[in-house]
């Protein structure tokens, strides 16, 4: 079968969300029901011991599937390399940590300079806090930053559209 990294990547989400309901479902079958009279009849109620095989059944499949198929998708992402030599997950975990730093810097550009009047009994000052960075600096970083992550991930798209077979 001919596919891509992103196809290959929905693929193993629906799984995992198969996998996730025949878990919760499974829940549902464990217990057979029955009746049991004082005079030894018993009354089945119900009996879920095909339903909860058939159900084990998918999910041990379904598994073996998914595992499969998310191996696929490592060997890819470990295969695959961007136009600087870095392979789709270095790529990934590289952009990871500069999102990271990224929120730091937007979190630095919020602090101001500020200059606060403080009248005591006898005596008047000002408290004045002032930055211990250029904020410019900060903001040019930033932008060298996204437009670092944007390439970066605008490779890995690219890549993740190059058709292999499974």
């Amino acid at each position: 079968m001919k596919t891509n990294i992103q196809a290959l990547m929905g693929v193993i989400s629906e799984e995992e969300r198969k996998l996730n309901n025949l878990l919760y479902d499974i829940k549902g079958y464990v217990f057979n029901q029955t009746i049991e009279e004082l005079d030894g009849r018993v009354n089945v109620i119900e009996d879920n011991k095909e339903t909860f095989l058939l159900k084990l059944s998918e999910i041990e499949k379904l598994n073996e599937d998914l595992s499969k198929h998310k191996k696929i998708l490592y060997e890819k992402n470990n295969s695959f390399r961007l136009s600087d030599g870095r392979t789709i997950q270095e790529a990934i975990v590289m952009n990871t940590n500069l999102r990271k730093l990224k929120n730091c810097y937007e979190g630095l550009l919020n602090y101001k300079n500020s200059k606060k009047r403080v009248s005591e009994v006898n005596n008047s000052y000002f408290e004045v806090s002032s930055l211990n960075f250029d904020s410019d600096t900060i903001r040019k970083k930033l932008e060298v930053l996204n437009d670092t992550i944007q390439n970066t991930d605008f490779e890995i798209s690219k890549l993740n559209s190059e058709e292999f077979m499974v």
